[in-house]
């Protein structure tokens, strides 16, 4: 992997133990080599990353729309800023910067950029690995409900395979660089589901 996108929060919650994972984050992408693509905002969790990341000495290019930039909370220390026009430009740049995507703690505006790139993988709009770095059960409740989605067959069980999971940032960052990404296409066709 050359590029990893991360959505994060653009808040944080003051939490020891997410601020270690998203340190342990930084520290497995610059030690591999892996770029940190982002929202480039200096603010929450998303400038303790990009922070970790530059002063371990790695790179992090952010992608931010020109309003949020004229709000003064675009991160100035980068490698690399991109400035786009709105909302929809920033997730398709992220996208098409990156070669997997992983999911921090955040609230509406990570959860709306994470579900729409894995409907992009679901679609078969690109075959980036995506995971969800679980910090401390963070995310217990959402994989449930992603579990009742299969089970009431709104969501394969293939599709559901496609977002790896785990606590741990660096069995994480292995298991996207080991993933063999397989999404059925063939989301609405009523057949067998398992």
């Amino acid at each position: 992997m050359i590029s990893i996108c991360v959505f994060c929060g653009a808040n944080f919650n003051g939490d020891p133990l997410l601020k270690q994972a998203v340190e342990q984050l930084a520290e497995v992408m610059v030690n591999r080599n892996i770029t940190l693509v982002y929202g480039g905002g200096k603010v929450g969790v998303m400038g303790i990353l990009a922070d970790a990341v530059l002063n371990n000495g790695g790179k992090a290019i952010g992608v931010i729309p020109q309003f949020l930039l004229d709000k003064e909370v675009g991160h100035t220390g980068l490698t690399e800023l991109r400035v786009v026009d709105n909302m929809h430009q920033r997730k398709q740049l992220m996208n098409d910067l990156c070669d997997g995507i992983i999911m921090l703690p955040g609230g509406f505006g990570t959860l709306e950029e994470f579900f729409e790139v894995l409907t992009w993988l679901q679609l078969g709009l690109h075959n980036h690995p995506v995971g969800i770095l679980n910090v401390n059960g963070f995310y217990d409740l959402l994989l449930q409900q992603m579990d009742v989605m299969v089970e009431q067959r709104f969501l394969k069980p293939a599709n559901r395979k496609l977002i790896l999971t785990s606590g741990d940032a660096v069995e994480l960052v292995n298991l996207m660089e080991n993933c063999n990404v397989a999404p059925d296409e063939v989301w609405f066709r009523d057949r067998n589901l398992t």
